[in-house]
């Protein structure tokens, strides 16, 4: 395993900004807002020849009266038991507060390592004298940060590295086996449940106010299935309620985590049914050409006889027309009722976006198909189509040499897909046809 590095400390200290900055990527939500970080959130970076996790937590509150609060601290105190090192970040414009002190108790508590990093320590040159109020925390020498500019992240990297245990061969290979599922939906459908109950911990916070996740986080899991990293995405609203930036971000973060995926997840609300908001999500993974599964959850909540699921699974196939192609499954992440199927279809689906089929099989398929319904014709001139050949995967892409692209009429392009489907299966997954002329280069 990895060196696992947290970055703990009061609410809007710059925790986000600090873990962006030292991710090189912009991972975490950073807002001047305090609570946006509400989830643990992971990156990887490394330093001097070391690679390692950081984790960015949500603020600590030690006496925290609301919900969303409490959840926090118990976010970021499954992230303190987890971690190798532990940065503590207070902030030189506050100063030394006492819930400072009480996190810093907390800390010392838990009896790992801790680097202590004073933020905002903006202008260069002699240090501001209330940094030296922060040595009262009994926590040795702390650290001048900015998390803005960067200075003073090199001297704490140096600092966390030195509590790591020595490096031992890494086995590298198997992170590179592992299926990325996002889990993709409406507020509140159930996407972050799914995830804890798979995990069997509080992953991720969990409760019934909308738009709880406001990130994507990463979740690795292995079972005798295989090995899996779940990306948990804010839930995507409607346009029109997206007036916040940090809203605006989370759907942009959905967007990047389905760009990430290999398999995606739709969950639908089973006691909602398909909402014009479940087809624009599913929508987002058609047109990225991911595998996916539509995962209808809450199904424990649903009146049913012998024939609710049927019925429910053919609402979902007339709403989700474009999507034909995907499983359905039924399940309560709630109950855990049939969450075990997943692992299967997840695997399956996976393989299934990255067949290969040879061109000569591809051709026998294309010369049967044409036997069976003649091409289109226009004013005389009749559709030739000369070869096919596979030229990509997850989705499939197929690349048809024809005489005359106009005449490749959509709808002999869909009979052609179905051939394709009806042999080979790719049972899961999109499926691109690209039409070219004779004569046009193949790319």
């Amino acid at each position: 395993m990895k060196p696992v590095v947290a970055i703990v400390g009061r609410p809007n200290v710059g925790k986000s900004m600090l873990f962006n900055k030292l991710t090189g990527k912009r991972l975490s939500i950073v807002e001047d807002t305090p609570g946006v970080t509400r989830d643990r959130i992971y990156g990887e970076t490394d330093w001097n020849g070391r690679t390692f996790t950081i984790v960015d937590t949500g603020g600590i509150e030690p006496r925290a009266d609301s919900e969303i609060l409490e959840f926090m601290r118990r976010q970021a105190e499954i992230a303190i038991d987890n971690a190798t090192v532990i940065i503590f970040l207070t902030d030189i414009r506050t100063g030394l507060t006492a819930s400072d002190q009480e996190v810093a108790n907390m800390l010392l508590r838990s009896g790992k390592p801790i680097v202590l990093a004073v933020n905002k320590m903006d202008s260069t040159g002699a240090p501001d004298p209330d940094f030296y109020e922060f040595y009262n925390l009994g926590l040795g020498d702390p650290i001048a940060v900015s998390a803005v500019h960067g200075h003073g992240t090199g001297d704490l990297l140096d600092a966390c590295v030195q509590y790591f245990p020595p490096e031992e061969e890494e086995e590298e290979e198997e992170e590179d086996d592992a299926i990325k599922v996002a889990v993709i939906g409406k507020p509140n459908a159930g996407k972050s449940s799914l995830i804890n109950k798979i995990l069997g911990e509080e992953r991720v916070i969990v409760s019934n106010v909308a738009g709880t996740t406001r990130d994507a986080i990463d979740s690795r899991f292995e079972n005798d299935k295989g090995s899996f990293i779940f990306i948990d995405t804010a839930g995507m609203r409607k346009k029109s309620k997206v007036e916040e930036d940090i809203e605006r971000y989370s759907v942009l973060r959905a967007t990047m985590a389905i760009e990430r995926a290999d398999v995606c997840l739709i969950m639908i609300d089973a006691t909602e049914g398909v909402t014009e908001q479940d087809t624009k999500v599913a929508g987002l993974a058609h047109e990225a050409g991911k595998a996916s599964i539509i995962v209808v959850n809450k199904w424990d909540l649903v009146e049913k006889d012998d024939k609710t699921m049927d019925k429910m699974r053919q609402k979902v196939r007339q709403d989700l027309a474009f999507m034909s192609y995907a499983p359905i499954l039924f399940i309560s992440a709630k109950t855990g009722q049939r969450v075990d199927r997943l692992f299967e279809l997840i695997d399956y689906v996976s393989n299934q976006a990255s067949t290969r089929i040879t061109t000569g099989m591809l051709n026998n398929v294309l010369s049967d198909a044409q036997t069976r319904v003649q091409p289109p014709s226009d004013k005389g001139r009749r559709l030739k189509i000369y070869y096919m050949t596979q030229v990509g995967i997850r989705p499939p892409h197929f690349v048809v040499f024809c005489n005359d692209a106009r005449l490749f009429h959509f709808s002999y392009q869909r009979y052609l897909e179905n051939c394709i489907r009806n042999t080979f299966g790719l049972e899961g997954t999109p499926i691109i046809l690209s039409i070219r002329q004779k004569g046009e280069k193949e790319e």
